[in-house]
């Protein structure tokens, strides 16, 4: 018997459903919408049709832009943070049957993946769906999913307190533009030893570090229908032209054109 899904889904496991791949559409309405702390044996497959999504792992932050996914590995403790009026869909998918990385990864979604999931979430919904026709996207769509492109749209994270600190802080107001020797106060460590923690820690510089993260928001942002001079604000940029030069340093494209290419990866 097929089971019918709704989000949310208070009375249901999705590791006590037996398909392969089940694929749950989520509407967020109005303002941000934040799924906390949770894991499952399913690996999930984060999708965004609009909007954007920000899942964070023990080890990371990893945005998820329109026509991007974030794949996240069965027992993988995450949370997901959308933006206002986001459209996403969650693929949950039985470990054993694709072969995917075992650490998180942000994927290119092309047209047609796209649609896969689109008609599977709209099966899941329909009690009286065709299950052959299922069974078909299903398999196509496991045959898909695998030569999606990874982009690199990521935060490393770390459990160290003093930065798992600074990050929390950092994340709540991206526009601190508080020194080096300022956050060392701070925590209590010298100016050097946390240059070298943080290096140590994410593989960063930590100038580096909080770039990458005014990157993530400004991406996940812009994504959601911000401007470039509303997100360069809010950053705290002295002026667009800095922020769209810093953009361009790190990603190799002005903002407009780098989520022009996103779009275009997914279809190539």
């Amino acid at each position: 018997m097929r089971q019918s899904l709704r989000y949310p889904w208070p009375d249901l496991d999705v590791d006590d459903v037996s398909a392969p791949v089940i694929a749950v559409r989520v509407d967020v309405v109005g303002t941000r919408s934040e799924v906390p702390d949770h894991s499952h044996r399913k690996g999930q497959l984060v999708f965004a049709l609009g909007g954007g999504v920000t899942c964070r792992v023990p080890s990371g932050l990893w945005m998820v832009p329109p026509h991007c996914g974030v794949w996240v590995p069965g027992g993988m403790p995450h949370s997901n943070l959308a933006t206002a009026n986001a459209r996403l869909f969650f693929v949950y998918i039985e470990p054993e049957v694709v072969s995917l990385p075992d650490r998180c990864c942000t994927l290119a979604i092309s047209p047609l993946l796209r649609e896969l999931i689109v008609e599977l979430s709209d099966q899941a919904a329909d009690d009286d769906g065709d299950e052959g026709r299922e069974d078909l996207l299903t398999k196509v769509l496991l045959r898909e999913l695998p030569r999606m492109a990874v982009q690199h749209l990521h935060l490393p994270l770390s459990t160290e307190p003093r930065l798992k600190r600074i990050a929390s802080a950092l994340a709540e107001d991206p526009s601190d533009r508080s020194t080096l020797a300022e956050w060392a106060s701070r925590v209590a460590l010298s100016e050097s030893s946390l240059a070298r923690l943080v290096v140590k820690e994410t593989g960063l510089t930590f100038g580096r570090w909080r770039q990458q993260l005014h990157l993530v928001v400004a991406i996940r942002e812009l994504a959601s229908g911000a401007s470039v001079q509303q997100v360069s604000g809010d950053l705290g940029y002295e002026s667009v032209t800095a922020f769209i030069t810093m953009f361009k340093k790190a990603l190799g494209k002005p903002p407009a054109k780098y989520l022009d290419s996103i779009t275009q990866d997914a279809r190539s």
